[in-house]
């Protein structure tokens, strides 16, 4: 009797495994709504950077027809794009990104293990609070660049000068959003961590750091921006390598193409680097969603 009756299957004109077909659609709706979203945005980008092109294109084209700017042709998409991957294929791309990317991180990780802990010192004490908010946002006002003659003044190497630029720079928004997370936790968080018998250690490791783990995450990023900003000035400073310095040494040889697909880099790694982390904060809020 559990059989399928193939008289009522031919009337209704369905076989079983139609049926099934019928009932388990390929896409669920939720799937489908997922796919035309990522569909949607890819569209949007595909089109950004299509504009983009055409806009570089035409201000290549006004630049090479007007007879005071036609020495910088070069700026022009295609002598860019082909000297871009001249670079890549010869590994010069390659060369001029690591050390910046080395200064990068290294500046990062200084903001990161200073910022840190003073941005929950000023969330989690009043007094502290107020007592540096003035010359925090003094100091948060100055222009990174303006501390590079006491940076070489400072430092014996070049190198730890830059690092103390990106520094300088990437610590105020891992600071300031430290301290914003953990002003954001619940109190009552803190009162049942308490009369559980939670020590500080427990309080920080347990409580505060992974409530506000997707801030400091946010703060990383803004920070990441700054420093990539503050990067290639900084590098003008005496070194001899980097992407800050091919940019000038390009400039100086009047190799315009080399120039433009030098920015061209900067912008790629940028952005590569900004999605990466904006992807991590997303992951971190879909886990503590879950």
């Amino acid at each position: 009797m559990s059989e399928t009756s193939p008289i009522l299957t031919r009337e209704a004109g369905f076989t079983p495994a139609a049926a099934v077909a019928g009932t388990r659609p390929f896409l669920s709706e939720d799937m489908k709504g997922r796919l035309s979203g990522s569909l949607e945005s890819l569209g949007y980008t595909v089109a950004g950077l299509a504009l983009l092109v055409a806009v570089w294109w035409v201000g290549g084209r006004m630049v090479e027809a007007s007879d005071d700017l036609y020495a910088f042709a070069d700026f022009a998409p295609a002598p860019t794009l082909l000297r871009l991957r001249e670079m890549i294929a010869t590994g010069e791309a390659f060369q001029i990104t690591v050390p910046s990317l080395v200064r990068v991180a290294s500046g990062l990780f200084w903001a990161i293990v200073i910022g840190v802990p003073v941005g929950i010192l000023v969330g989690a004490i009043t007094g502290f609070r107020k007592l540096t908010n003035v010359p925090f946002q003094f100091l948060r006002m100055i222009s990174p660049l303006s501390w590079m003659p006491i940076a070489v003044m400072a430092f014996a190497t070049w190198e730890g000068a830059i690092v103390f630029l990106i520094a300088v720079a990437a610590i105020w928004p891992v600071l300031f959003s430290t301290a914003s997370g953990l002003r954001r936790i619940e109190p009552s968080w803190f009162k049942v961590a308490r009369n559980l018998g939670a020590r500080p250690w427990h309080m920080l490791f347990v409580i505060i750091l992974p409530a506000i783990s997707q801030d400091i995450l946010a703060g990383i990023r803004l920070a990441l921006g700054v420093a990539w900003i503050i990067l290639v000035p900084a590098e003008y400073l005496g070194v001899t390598s980097g992407l800050g310095y091919a940019i000038n040494d390009a400039r100086d040889t009047l190799e315009y193409d080399r120039l433009a697909a030098t920015v061209v880099i900067i912008g790629v790694i940028g952005f590569s680097l900004d999605t990466l982390l904006q992807l991590a904060i997303a992951k971190l809020s879909w886990l503590r969603s879950s």
